[in-house]
Parts: C-alpha cells; sequence; structure tokens
C-alpha cells in the first residue's frame, strides 16, 4: 500500500508538461477554471519518511508539506495562509489536489484574528477560504547549557518552539512540573532547577504548546567519560618543570565554583605568574595516560556508541568556565592523539586528529572576524561534533569521497598511533583568518588570564530527533 503515495505526484508530473504555454493557450487559466470556487475538503500531511506518507490531519507545522483535497484548484493564482502569502508551484496543481508547504515565516499568535487559521485560494473571479489549524514548527532543541550539572544548579535547553513547557521528563523518568521557566514569546528556551538523585544519563523530554522537544542523549551522559580529573580516566604526564608546559596532578585547580572538585587550569598560576609571551606555541598540555592504560582504548565506548555511527552524530564535551574576559590572544588545541607539535590554529596541525577552540573568535557588525570577549556565567557545556575534527571535517567537505567517517574510524586511528594519548593544551601563537578572498591576522599578545578552566572531558552520543505529532503505524 505505501507504494501508492507516489501515485497521485506522478499524475501530477505528468499534468505539469502541458503548463509551459503561454496563459492564452494554457488550461489552467481556462475561463471555466476561473470562475469554479475551490474548494477543500480534507487536508493531508505529506512526510515520505513516515509509514503513512500521505495522512489526513485536522492540523499542520509551519514548514510541512501538506496536500488539500477538493475540487476547483484549477486556476489558483494565489494561496494565503494565515494571511501569508505562500508560493506553491503550479506543477503540483489538480482539479482536485495540490501541494502546499507552509512557510517558516507564516505567522501564528501574530496573524490577524480573521485569518487565523484558515488557509485562502484566490482566483481572478472567485475564491475559496478553509478552516485549518496551523501551529508553530515541531519543537527543536539546539544546545544544553550545562549537561553535567549538579543538584541546585539551573539548566537552560535551547532550540526553537519551546513555548509554555509544562513537564520536562529527565534521565531515569523524574519529571518536574514545578519552576520550569520558558521563553514564550521566542520559544528559543526553557530552564529548570536540576533536582538531587539522578543518576541516569540520556535525553531531556519536555512537552510544550508546540508538542514535545527532545534532547540528544548527552544530558548527564557519563558512560564515555575520558578525564574527570577526581578518579574517572587517568592522567598521565612526564618530563615536568616549573617553567614547563606539562600538566602534572600537582598543576590541577580546586573547582572554582565548588561543585566538580579537581578541574585542569588551562594555564596554571605557576605560568600566569610572569604572562605567557605571544607567539609561544606548547605553553601547557594535559594529557591521558597513553598506549598502556586500557582506558584509553576508545573500543571500551562501543557498547554505549555503535562502531558504524556517523561522526556527525558523536561529540567531544567538556565544561568550561571562565570567570572574567577572554580575548584577543590565546587558543585551546585538542588533539585525539599525541603527535602534533602544538602550535595551534594555522599551523601544520590542522591536517591532524586536532580541533582548534576560540571562543573568543567572533564577527564584527559587518560580518568580518574580531575579538570579542567571551566570559561564562558559572560551568557552561562545549559541544563538538568528531565531524568536525580536522582529519574527518576534510572527508565530510570533499562531496566527492564515496565513504564518510564512522566511530570505529577514531577508534582505529587512534589505536594505530604511536602514542594515542588524549590531550588539551593552551597555545598562544599569531594566525589569520581568510574569508571572501581577505585575510585577518590576530597577532598574540602577552596572556596573563584569566583563568580558565576545563573538566570532564568525554565522548557522547549526538543525534537530534524530531518527536513525530503521530505514532508511526506498522507497515504491512
Amino acid at each position: 500500500m505505501k507504494s501508492l503515495k507516489y501515485i497521485w505526484l506522478s499524475a501530477l508530473a505528468v499534468l505539469s508538461i502541458g503548463m509551459v504555454a503561454c496563459n492564452d493557450d494554457d488550461p489552467y487559466f481556462d475561463k471555466d477554471n476561473e470562475k469554479t470556487t475551490p474548494v477543500v475538503n480534507k487536508v493531508y500531511l505529506e512526510d515520505v519518511k513516515s509509514s503513512v506518507p500521505d495522512r489526513e490531519v485536522t492540523y499542520a507545522r509551519l514548514g510541512q508539506m501538506i496536500r488539500l483535497e477538493g475540487s476547483g484548484f484549477m486556476g489558483i493564482k494565489k494561496v494565503y495562509v494565515n494571511g501569508y502569502d505562500t508560493y506553491f508551484n503550479r506543477a503540483y496543481v489538480s482539479d482536485n489536489s495540490m501541494l502546499v508547504t507552509l512557510n517558516a515565516k507564516t505567522p501564528i499568535t501574530d496573524a490577524d484574528e480573521a485569518v487565523r487559521n484558515t488557509i485562502r485560494l484566490v482566483k481572478d473571479g472567485t475564491e475559496g477560504v478553509c478552516e485549518f489549524e496551523i501551529r508553530a514548527a515541531s519543537p527543536s532543541v539546539t544546545s544544553i547549557s550545562n549537561a553535567m550539572p549538579v543538584a541546585g544548579q539551573r539548566v537552560v535547553v535551547y532550540g526553537g518552539s519551546l513555548q509554555e513547557i509544562s513537564k520536562i521528563t529527565l534521565p531515569g523518568g523524574l519529571e518536574i512540573t514545578e519552576g520550569i521557566v520558558s521563553d514564550d514569546k521566542d520559544g528559543e528556551w526553557f530552564s529548570f532547577v536540576m533536582p538531587s538523585g539522578v543518576t541516569d544519563g540520556g535525553h531531556i523530554t519536555a512537552v510544550g504548546a508546540n508538542g514535545i522537544a527532545q534532547t540528544p542523549d548527552y544530558f548527564n551522559n557519563r558512560n564515555c567519560m575520558i578525564l574527570d580529573f577526581d578518579g574517572a580516566g587517568e592522567q598521565g604526564y612526564w618530563s615536568w618543570k616549573e617553567d614547563g608546559s606539562m600538566i602534572n596532578s600537582d598543576d590541577l585547580a580546586d573547582d572554582p565554583e565548588g561543585k566538580y572538585g579537581k578541574c585542569f587550569q588551562l594555564v596554571p598560576d605557576r605560568l600566569l605568574a610572569n604572562g605567557v609571551p605571544s607567539a609561544k606555541p606548547r605553553v601547557t598540555e594535559c594529557w591521558t595516560a597513553g598506549n598502556d592504560s586500557d582506558l584509553d582504548d576508545w573500543s571500551r565506548m562501543t557498547q554505549f556508541i555503535a562502531p558504524e555511527t556517523s561522526l556527525t552524530k558523536v561529540a567531544l564535551q567538556f565544561e568550561i568556565n571562565v570567570p572574567e574576559p577572554w580575548e584577543g590572544t590565546g587558543q585551546l588545541e585538542i588533539a585525539l592523539i599525541n603527535n602534533y607539535n602544538w602550535a595551534g590554529y594555522g599551523s601544520d596541525d590542522r591536517y591532524g586528529l586536532t580541533y582548534f577552540y576560540l571562543p573568543w573568535l567572533g564577527t564584527d557588525a559587518e560580518d568580518n572576524p574580531a575579538s570579542i570577549p567571551f566570559v561564562t556565567d558559572g560551568w557552561q557545556t562545549v559541544t563538538i561534533p568528531l565531524s568536525e575534527i580536522n582529519k574527518y571535517k576534510t572527508i565530510f567537505s570533499d562531496n566527492d569521497a564515496a565513504v564518510k567517517p564512522v566511530f570505529q574510524d577514531v577508534i582505529t586511528d587512534r589505536n594505530d598511533a604511536s602514542y594515542r594519548n588524549f590531550g588539551m593544551g593552551f597555545v598562544n601563537s599569531d594566525f589569520e583568518v581568510e574569508k571572501g578572498g581577505d585575510v585577518f591576522k590576530f597577532k598574540s599578545s602577552t596572556f596573563n588570564g584569566p583563568k580558565i578552566y576545563l573538566d570532564n572531558w568525554r565522548i557522547v552520543p549526538y543525534e537530534f530527533v524530531t518527536v513525530s505529532d503521530y505514532p508511526e503505524d506498522e507497515e504491512e
């Protein structure tokens, strides 16, 4: 039965072949058609990914495609949804069926009451109006302010269509119905206070005015912890000296918020005391133990993340805390293996299993690269899809690449390396950014602070899910 979903589309495609002549010869604009009032009897949601790809509905959301079924559609020149002039392709119009995609700019609550929840079909000589509920786009999530909070911390979930959140369910099934704050005007976020007793990791679900939102399965998820400096993971260090780059256990700092125990201060006080010179590579480096540690074989993570998972659906996460503005100089270099010069953005390191984090590098009013002060309000989660690691990003960017990297490729690349330590560190080098043929130079300067804290290095699932309004019917 599912194959029948294409029959009417094929018929419309054939019909469209004859719709290329001028209006005088075009049957679409026949005078009889222009006088026939369009009538909508039913509305169907079109979703080829669903097991019910042509489903009769009583409402639809912005961004979705609907099929109007009725009569008198030939000759329609304008379609207005909630008063918004909505484009439609005449190639997909027959006398009793037509396709319309609900534009994301269509007003919902801002629509005039006289036209709200209406579809108006206009011809030269007549028009018809169908009453039909138009809802905002399905709720979506883009990020979480702190994906590994402690009890009492407020967590902010960012996304779209997140108005009037009334219930939140955390991993393990704990429900929250009190103390929820949501952005009811723009729907760009909601927040809650982390309760005590949550030990499971996974996704957050939230019920609101526009349906159910779901985060990726990375909230409170410690399954694939790399190093948290408090017993999970094993730190490695060697050749330590007072003015050297290596970070040992004595260099670790107490969490300034008093929440996470020990953490990695990116530039320890012993180096901040005299300032970090400009143009200096390898200022600091903090590593896991290396090849002799079973924890550095990430095959252990495949019980939680399947080896064939695309790297667009797997991410590196950590927390960062920058109490005072960081701007203008310095960068965090991240490496999946220990085999680089530690020279930062713009160096040969950019071709490897590396990533460069420069949160103060933003854009100015002309959308050109510029230094923008970066500061956090306590601990904030950083999420980096593994598809953004330089080596893999190059492959994903190559349209001719037949095979895209998966999680097993990361495991193999690390295990095949001479030194499979995972690490992060500070680099204070000059670099350039190209944009549209222009080159923007960023000259490093002496780094005297701020103090920058990092914690909880981990690999997490990173697949985003849109919760359907309709339970999927079993396919026959």
